[in-house]
């Protein structure tokens, strides 16, 4: 029983959850992305040859095969459109936080001596340099 225990303590975490939702927008994401490239960009750039840029293929030089050159232009292109949305988002997301984070102010602990102009300690009362009487 330790073991199913310790496992539903895991699947249940905040982390494992939000990575879970993650994944699922990322499936949908990627699905908007691929229609984008497919029926709008893969066009448009196959309007220069005169058909579907998914459509370039290069025949195998012996069979009927055939190398499909611009279904992996599309890929490309879909990989890129997707690692440009998350760097921005990514982005976004760390200058958001990096606001929300409260920058503390640390407190010297060095003074500068006015006679010697040393660097010392902020509770001396005497510079060690020059031996100052310091207010």
């Amino acid at each position: 029983m330790g073991f199913v225990k310790e496992f539903k303590e895991f699947a249940l975490k905040g982390n494992v959850m939000d990575m879970a939702v993650g994944v699922i927008i990322g499936g949908a994401f990627q699905a908007i992305v691929s229609s984008l490239v497919d029926d709008i960009i893969s066009p448009i750039i196959g309007c220069v040859g005169g058909k579907d840029l998914s459509a370039y293929a290069i025949p195998w030089l012996w069979g009927d095969a055939t190398i499909r050159i611009g279904a992996f232009v599309t890929a490309i292109i879909n990989f890129l459109i997707m690692a440009l949305v998350l760097f921005l988002m990514i982005k976004a997301i760390n200058k958001v936080t990096s606001l929300g984070a409260k920058k503390e102010e640390v407190a010297p602990d060095t003074k500068e001596c006015p006679f010697c102009k040393s660097t010392i300690s902020i509770n001396a009362t005497k510079c060690p340099h020059c031996t100052s009487d310091l207010q």
